[in-house]
């Protein structure tokens, strides 16, 4: 019996080495990497507590940055993998960012609700610095355009606020890995637009245009004026009510002109 069942194996495995066989001869041109883009987060906790739930809770990332005096970037989930930061999100008609991006959260208390207002967090330039620097690696291995480098309340304006109004965008696009208009075309557009506003649905879809995924009523909406928050979070960080104004008008025309 164990003879029989000797010879059974052998002609099994006999079987498995004569199948198919994958031929590699022919790889085809059309495709591009999974990464498509960047997703920049604060954790709202100390170092210690952001590890232990972005490596053993329900959330994750690809990269943390430490507040120690290096920014010391943690590699946290393979590039390969998918990592859950993004949650429910969508940017320029992609939705569920996590299975496209790559997710860079920051150890930062975001903000905190005083007597006096909302006190938000400074990020460290040791922060600022490590950031520029992984951004910068990451956009080059992926072909990552500056304009796919964006933060957590763009891709799910009606419930993040994060990295906040304080986080550094100017400085990223100086540094060419994120966006920033041309604040002398800006002057000039707001002018034009300081005498008559364009409408709401006029804003609605050069937010849409530019990336936001946003309500097309014509109305201005609670959900509308959240993706205008997020977006004046974002490049007009004085002041984001979610209230159209000449400046914000100005800003979204310059930024989708200039694509």
């Amino acid at each position: 019996m164990k003879f029989i069942a000797l010879l059974v194996s052998l002609i099994v495995l006999a079987g498995c080495a004569s199948g198919p066989r994958i031929d590699t001869r022919h790889p085809s041109v059309n495709y591009d990497s999974r990464v498509q883009f960047v997703v920049v987060h604060y954790t709202s906790a100390s170092l210690e507590r952001s590890l232990a739930l972005l490596t053993h809770g329900e959330v994750s990332s690809h990269y943390l940055i430490g507040d120690d005096k290096n920014g010391t970037i943690y590699k946290l989930v393979d590039e390969n993998y998918r990592a859950w930061h993004a949650g429910e999100s969508e940017w320029q008609g992609r939705t569920w960012l996590n299975s496209s991006s790559i997710g860079i959260e920051i150890v930062n208390p975001g903000y905190r609700d005083m007597p006096t207002g909302r006190v938000w967090y400074p990020y460290s330039e040791a922060q600022v610095q490590s950031l520029i620097v992984l951004i910068k690696d990451i956009n080059k291995r992926y072909g990552i355009s500056p304009r796919h480098v964006i933060g957590h309340s763009d891709i799910a304006p009606l419930r993040k606020l994060d990295p906040g109004p304080l986080f550094p965008w100017k400085r990223l696009a100086e540094a060419g890995v994120a966006v920033w208009p041309d604040e002398q075309a800006v002057a000039r557009q707001q002018a034009v637009f300081a005498a008559q506003l364009p409408s709401i649905t006029w804003f609605q879809e050069e937010l849409a245009r530019l990336g936001y995924a946003t309500p097309q009523t014509g109305e201005l909406d609670v959900a509308t004026r959240h993706v205008l928050a997020a977006f004046q979070m974002r490049f007009r960080p004085a002041r984001f009510d979610g209230t159209p104004d000449a400046q914000s008008a100005a800003i979204l025309q310059v930024l989708n002109q200039t694509k």
